[in-house]
């Protein structure tokens, strides 16, 4: 049975929770296991960190700080954005995840945070960027 090492390729399924217990995110729910390669940045040192030396059936919990998981907000990712770039699709309301697109075609999600005139308040943080965060995680299979 092979255990994570640092440059592993690794199918785990993943909840993660919130300091007051509830669910924020899980890849039960659609039974759709995450892929991860261990280095390429796509997940914190310190999550990593946690997985190695695992092995495909290990199930393991966590809490991770917000530096440690998502980060903390940034203030340079909140852009105030006319109304009129909004369409009855996509309305500017407070609460609404609104996917922007960006110069390279990719899309962005955005958390419309307030609306006040024709200017709308749109956050590009992570939803869970500055929570603490515990992680339930179990391994399914590393190659």
């Amino acid at each position: 049975m092979s255990e994570i090492q640092a440059k592993s390729t690794v199918i785990f399924h993943f909840d993660i929770t919130l300091a007051d217990g509830s669910a924020a995110e899980s890849t039960r729910v659609h039974n759709k296991p995450a892929k991860l390669q261990m280095g390429d940045g796509s997940l914190s040192p310190a999550f990593e960190a946690q997985l190695l030396g695992m092995s495909a059936g290990e199930k393991k919990s966590f809490t991770l700080a917000p530096e440690d998981a998502y980060g903390m907000p940034n203030p340079d990712n909140i852009y105030y954005v006319d109304r009129s770039k909004f369409s009855v699709d996509a309305p500017a309301k407070v609460g609404a995840i609104i996917g922007f697109a960006m110069p390279d075609g990719s899309e962005l999600p955005g958390l419309v945070r307030d609306v006040v005139g024709d200017s709308v308040t749109v956050d590009f943080n992570h939803p869970l960027a500055g929570q603490t965060l515990t992680f339930n995680v179990e391994i399914v299979q590393v190659s």
